[in-house]
């Protein structure tokens, strides 16, 4: 059924909950699955403005390590149930870098947490997640709260 699954994930308390269901996938045959984190460049853009050069490169840093940090902690998890598993984190506009992904990794389908770590600027500018639902070339499976 969805033999590859692309998992965007920012480590919230919804994304934690679209991971229990990816791995429940599982046992539907579901093979392989490419966790993607996207640091949001936007982010960086502000603190770019507030710190130097060598601070701004030190937050980069420090957000890749705990990116890579979390992703460690689910690719295990996932690679005990029998996961194939890829791991890619991304720096750029998070609706921009799942789609491209996803163009990329040629998903059965995507599976994203309904809400981020963002709730004010999703309310005000409509979250990533519904985004990647009106323009994702692919199916998308939406995990609420």
């Amino acid at each position: 059924m969805f033999e590859k699954i692309l998992f965007p994930t920012d480590f919230s308390d919804v994304s934690k909950k679209g991971l229990r269901f990816v791995k429940q996938l599982r046992e539907a045959g579901s093979a392989e699955i490419v966790l993607l984190h996207v640091i949001d460049q936007s982010n960086l853009d502000v603190l770019s403005t507030i710190n130097t050069a060598p601070d701004y490169l030190t937050i980069e840093k420090e957000f890749m390590s705990r990116a890579s940090e979390e992703l460690v902690v689910m690719e295990k998890e996932l690679k005990e149930l029998g996961y194939n598993v890829t791991v890619r984190i991304e720096k750029g506009l998070p609706l921009r870098e799942i789609l491209r992904v996803a163009q990329e990794e040629k998903p059965s389908v995507i599976v994203i947490g309904s809400h981020g770590k963002s709730n004010i600027q999703e309310m005000l500018l409509g979250s990533v997640s519904e985004k990647v639902v009106r323009k994702a070339l692919f199916p998308v499976l939406v995990v609420k709260r």
